[in-house]
């Protein structure tokens, strides 16, 4: 028995998952192939499929759990009487003296290699039918954490037996159709990590609500990481640019966010489970339970496991507080996003706009819309009606039965890898996590409406609204000889479109970034004394976390960028400086007292006149460093600047000059800098442009209305708005020829070729080198492109 009984984990490998179950042949794959490229996993042992075979066996249970089954599935008994009865058959059955034997000696064994006297072990179920990549049967089976002592280890053994049949495994199985009694439990015996004196989170290869897969998402709380799992605590968060992880000198981590982190879950040994809920201190809660460098570590193995799996991996982590030395716990197959074909993207988009009353994180991509069922305990679950939104506190694995009943799912707390969030995702049903307050804003019955359309942040909006479901087939999208290329602006949604075949970003707005990751104006930051007190007790709040405020702005707006640089590289990524109007600017928070009141703004101070101004030079300075930061410290060296309004060749030299002066200085480290052609002065000049510039992006709107002398926000002559007619034409005809002539690029980012498909004929016959679009254009200008072309017979 001892030898068919135990296996160690140097031992295992993911060939043994019939004997040891998925979860505890990950370990032993970790342990035997990715310990020698420094990939920590705790010291541990797993029991056999035999041995709990043996068990049943020994104690003649399993006629009468078979009967219990049966019962339930002819009516005769409810799932959690049928649960129930079989669990007090396992509970109550003796375990055999061998496995006894085999179990304490191994936990004896495993002290002398930890070197402790008392060792405290982590017993973890892992199912023969377990993290595999088509199931992951996420929370099914128990976990018992701080085990001492032969008398608990037992203890807590029988009862991860006993968690094969839980009530919640039974409905599982059933519902992916395994058979109960071909499915067997190894158990885990791993060294616990004192991670109650340290921390611990969730590591994801693949971004899990888009499906990108050149990131790793690392979610972190204080404390033991069944608070993260469970969905009781909002983690800190991290996302790592993966493709650049071995680059000399580059630290590609692209968010950093500081979570709630309210509580945590620390050992005790007066408690049953040995383990309770304790709060935070205010400092752990402000203060990122991972440094840059652990961050980097986690991402790296994390890229070691996934490749040695050949697949996008979930893993979860954890670090001793005593050692500091950070470990990985488990590791299992993502089994949502990576099971999604690559050529079909799923858009959905809500046809009005209206103002969110609740936001948080979202889970998947998709709208619904309901009425909510608030449901604050499990016990209650039975009266949730069929298509409502669930509107809870958090989920654990019994909600699962109500979760499939669900059109959407709203939670006070939790992240994206709350156990609500990851089965959500396999269900296919949109939720929005760590609301903060859905069961105290949300009513019995309220017509609700959840989007997670539009990036990383899910917003609940009060009525049922309209939204329309688009199915875009990428397969069989044609080549084109012009660089199509999408416009990006937010960050948050800037992964979700990561399937186009896009050659890269023909427009990033950096004033968007602003406006909604930053808010304050960065001059304000840098000279709070010309602020009420509000103002400055507002911006003190919001930058708290950072080491001064200019670096708030600077973090800010570089992990903005790196996000919209990230999707396509290293194709390009063309980052426009900031080009808000003065009355614009105003609008941020602590812009009064640095913007002058203009009767025309949209032919006022802005663009490239702010840049060397003195009135904003120290703010533009901001932008450069962001940008600097963006190129040399995350990587992301495709980054290309492109400078807005340019009146003169003079001015260029000013803006050019001034950049220089901040690092950023054109052709050093590759950096190249285009020109927005937006301005009649810079078609009839353009060969002087050119002289300074690498490149010119087109901005139809600006230069149609310029040209024209038509108000483009004046709704009395919107009629006489055409980027069509011939004085706009012929301009951007003669913009293209000269570009060429100047043996520089020219591309378009305006709003025209989207419109008017002859438009985009037009711009083809002229030769035009990219074309930018919005994504939801793309599909069918692309295709309209490729009509041009053939029609043009160009290759």
């Amino acid at each position: 028995m001892a030898n068919s009984a135990i296996l160690w984990f140097e031992d295992i490998g993911i060939e043994d998952v019939p004997s040891v179950g998925g979860k505890n042949a990950s370990l032993g794959e970790m342990v035997r192939a990715l310990a020698r490229s420094g990939v920590r996993v705790p010291f541990g042992f797993a029991t056999t499929a035999a041995a709990f075979r043996s068990f049943v066996s020994a104690s003649n249970i399993e006629p009468a759990m078979r009967e219990q089954i049966e019962r339930y599935h002819m009516g005769k008994a409810s799932l959690q009487q049928a649960g129930g009865s079989i669990r007090d058959l396992i509970l109550g059955a003796p375990i055999p003296e061998e496995l006894n034997n085999a179990i304490c000696g191994a936990y004896e064994e495993l002290a002398v290699r930890v070197g402790v006297d008392t060792l405290a072990v982590a017993v973890r179920s892992s199912a023969t039918a377990e993290d595999l990549p088509g199931a992951s049967f996420a929370g099914q089976h128990e976990t018992f954490l701080n085990v001492t002592g032969h008398g608990a280890l037992l203890d807590a053994c029988r009862r991860c037996y006993a968690s094969l049949f839980t009530d919640r495994a039974i409905s599982y199985r059933d519902a992916n159709h395994f058979d109960h009694f071909d499915v067997a439990l190894s158990i885990g015996v791993q060294q616990m990590v004192r991670a109650d004196l340290g921390g611990s989170g969730v590591i994801f290869t693949i971004d899990t609500e888009t499906g990108f897969p050149r990131v790793a998402i690392i979610s972190a709380a204080w404390g033991l990481g069944e608070t993260v799992v469970q969905g009781s605590v909002d983690p800190d968060r991290y996302v790592v640019f993966k493709p650049l992880l071995d680059t000399p000198g580059i630290s590609p981590i692209i968010e950093k966010t500081c979570g709630a982190k309210a509580i945590k879950m620390v050992y005790d040994q007066v408690s049953s489970t040995h383990t309770r809920i304790t709060d935070t201190s205010s400092a752990e809660r402000r203060t990122l339970v991972l440094g840059d460098n652990e961050v980097l570590e986690l991402a790296r193995w994390a890229v070691a496991v996934e490749k040695h799996y050949g697949c996008p991996m979930d893993l979860e982590w954890a670090r001793d507080g005593n050692t500091g030395y950070l470990y990985l716990l488990q590791a299992r197959p993502e089994t949502v996003q990576s099971e999604l074909g690559a050529s079909v993207l799923q858009n959905y988009t809500l046809k009005t706009d209206a103002v969110p009353i609740l936001t948080g994180a979202a889970v998947g991509s998709a709208v619904a819309a309901g009425k909510a069922c608030v449901i604050r305990d499990a016990s209650d679950i039975a009266r949730f009606p069929e298509g409502a939104i669930l509107v809870t506190a958090n989920t654990d694995p019994d909600w699962v039965p109500v979760m499939k009943r669900a059109a959407g799912i709203v939670t006070d707390h939790g992240g994206s890898t709350s156990h609500a969030a990851i089965v959500s995702r396999e269900l296919g049903v949109p939720a929005i996590v760590g609301t903060g307050a859905a069961t105290t804003m949300l009513h019995e019955g309220q017509e609700i409406t959840i989007s997670c359309a539009a990036g990383e942040e899910g917003k609940v909006f009060a009525g049922l609204l309209e939204f329309e479901h688009e199915e875009i087939d990428l397969g069989s999208l044609p080549e084109t000889r012009t660089q199509v290329m999408v416009n990006l602006a937010e960050p948050g949604a800037a992964f979700k479109w990561w399937r186009l075949p896009a050659k890269g970003v023909g427009l990033a707005r950096m004033e968007f970034i602003i406006n909604t990751l930053i808010r304050i104006h960065p001059m304000a930051l840098l000279h709070p004394d010309r602020l009420d007190r509000d103002e400055r007790r507002k911006i003190a709040k919001m930058t708290s976390d950072y080491p001064s405020p200019p670096d708030y702005f600077v973090e800010r707006l570089a992990q903005g960028i790196a996000r919209l640089a990230a999707p396509y590289h290293p194709q390009p990524a063309i980052v426009r400086l900031s080009d808000f109007k003065t009355n614009e600017y105003a609008h941020l928070i602590g812009g009064k007292p640095f913007e002058p009141a203009e009767e025309n703004p949209m032919l006022g101070w802005r663009g490239a006149s702010r840049y060397y101004d003195e009135r904003y030079r120290e703010g533009f300075a901001l932008e450069c460093r962001a940008l600097r930061r963006v190129r040399e410290d995350l990587g992301f060296t495709n980054v290309v600047i492109m400078v807005p309004f340019c009146r003169t060749p003079a001015e260029a030299d000013e803006v050019l000059e001034t950049m220089a002066a901040n690092g950023l200085k054109r052709g050093q480290h590759g950096l190249e800098v285009y020109m927005m052609c937006e301005i009649p002065s810079n078609v009839i000049l353009a060969e002087e442009f050119a002289k300074r510039f690498d490149g010119f992006s087109i901005g139809s709107n600006d230069l149609t209305q310029l040209i024209l002398g038509v108000d483009r926000d004046s709704e009395l002559i919107a009629s006489l708005f055409d980027e069509r007619d011939a004085a706009v034409t012929i301009a951007i005809a003669d913009a293209v020829i000269k570009a060429h002539k100047s043996r520089i690029k020219i591309g378009i980012c305006g709003q025209a070729p989207s419109d008017f498909p002859e438009f985009a004929a037009f711009l083809v016959h002229e030769g035009i080198d990219s074309i930018s679009l919005n994504p939801d254009s793309f599909v069918r200008t692309l295709t309209a492109i490729a009509a041009a072309e053939r029609a043009l017979c160009l290759p």
